[in-house]
């Protein structure tokens, strides 16, 4: 459903309203779109405190060019040798004269360093560009995103996590702190930097319509052979979308105990990235949530990502590598009224995701993480009452709700064979949220 307030305020009296009224002006987002340009403007890098890091190269081949006429694309703060309360006054120094030059769905992206547990001033310090970053997010505006992304490593270890946050492709993502762990090392595979799951398989569970749809349209565009897996209730809408990408089609119940083998059996080779998309609401107050609400909501949800997970590392069906997604939701991470089910089931994926990532990292060669997503534009939102629909698209930084394209390009980079630094991360798509953390 098109958001009519949003193109509103895009009009010379929608403008004089919500000034004079007080009312949130968002800005259309600009998005990518394959062969599309990136982001108008160039990259400013900057830096607080004293660096060791070597950024040039990375920053270099996100192909945005030096910024030289002051209103720049991108904003890029160094703050990795931060150890201290009185060096952030370096911080506040390089942010103050650039936020308002920074364009129109513009990035400024703060990098620091996990803080350190045996320094509690680093510490202090380090933790303290986190809650600058979530600030200045919600205060910025104009379609401007603020992350911040922490090394533990190298720059090359976040060179695919700084590509993607510098493009048009994390449009809806903001307010983030991305931890960026020591890149295994890996053989570089065939794909390019337009595709480039050029050879891997990819597994998306409820892919047939929705954000599924969209994740597998993504990550086929992005070079994967991709199987559509969904319900048989939707196979004449799997088969269709299989056909238009060039994969394979899967009709199955997730939830049900053969699930697992009937996946080995289609995919004897194995796969390369499995995203668990599948989900389901039966909303209503605990209070009256009979157990044929209550059950079906966490066997989708939960107890089938599990058992999925499980089966298919075990067989060793993942190739060293893999990626494993799965889609949690501010709901797990904020709550929300008439959705203890589901909240319990997409809170149920974080722990998921924080148990099982180092482990999986270290016995198969495959990271774990999830995205869990906000207001998202689908038919089940546009279903939702008019001024509970409002709600959820201005609540948040970006005073707008996201689409579908947003979490599978986020779920993309994920998936992406440079990301495997990337392991144990939630990573809300939800245009920074004023709900929850």
């Amino acid at each position: 459903m098109a958001d009519r307030y949003l193109s509103f305020t895009g009009t010379a009296p929608g403008r004089f309203l919500t000034r004079r009224l007080g009312l949130p002006r968002p800005a259309a987002l600009t998005r990518h779109t394959p062969g599309g340009p990136g982001l108008d403007g160039g990259l400013l890098h900057l830096t607080a405190g004293t660096s060791a890091l070597d950024l040039a190269p990375v920053l270099a081949r996100t192909g945005l060019g030096t910024d030289d006429d002051g209103h720049p694309a991108a904003a890029v703060l160094d703050a990795t040798g931060i150890r201290d309360v009185d060096a952030l006054t370096d911080v506040h120094a390089a942010l103050h004269p650039v936020v308002r030059s920074v364009t129109t769905s513009g990035r400024i992206v703060v990098l620091g360093t996990p803080p350190d547990p045996d320094d509690h001033h680093q510490a202090a310090a380090q933790q303290a560009l986190e809650g600058l970053t979530r600030s200045l997010g919600k205060e910025t505006g104009r379609g401007r995103t603020v992350n911040l992304v922490r090394l533990a490593g190298t720059a090359a270890a976040a060179e695919s996590t700084l590509r993607f946050l510098l493009s048009p492709k994390s449009a809806y993502v903001s307010g983030q702190v991305i931890d960026i762990g020591t890149a295994p090392d890996t053989t570089p595979g065939p794909g390019t930097d337009e595709q480039p799951l050029t050879g891997r398989t990819a597994l998306v569970t409820g892919a047939a319509r929705g954000i599924g749809e969209a994740v597998a349209e993504t990550l086929a565009r992005d070079g994967a052979h991709v199987v559509v897996l969904d319900v048989p209730q939707a196979e004449q809408d799997a088969a269709r979308l299989a056909e238009r990408l060039g994969g394979t089609p899967l009709t199955l119940d997730i939830t049900a105990a053969h699930a697992g083998r009937r996946i080995l059996e289609a995919l004897p080779d194995g796969l390369d990235i499995l995203v668990h998309n599948a989900g389901i609401t039966r909303d209503r107050r605990l209070a009256n949530m009979p157990a044929d609400r209550w059950t079906p909501v966490l066997d989708v949800n939960l107890a089938s990502v599990l058992r999925t997970t499980d089966t298919l590392l075990d067989a060793g069906a993942l190739r060293p590598g893999g990626r494993i997604v799965a889609t949690s939701s501010i709901a797990g991470i904020a709550g929300n009224a008439g959705q203890t089910n589901y909240g319990a089931a997409k809170a149920g994926i974080i722990g998921l995701v924080r148990s099982l990532a180092p482990r999986a990292l270290a016995a198969h060669g495959v990271t774990v993480n999830a995205v869990a997503p906000g207001f998202i534009e689908t038919r089940m939102t546009a279903a939702v009452p008019l001024f509970i629909r409002e709600a959820g698209r201005r609540m948040n930084s970006l005073a707008q709700g996201g689409l579908p394209a947003d979490v599978a390009e986020t779920t993309a980079w994920l998936a992406h064979p440079g990301s495997g630094a990337v392991n144990g991360q939630i990573v809300r798509v939800c245009g920074q949220s004023l709900l929850g953390a």
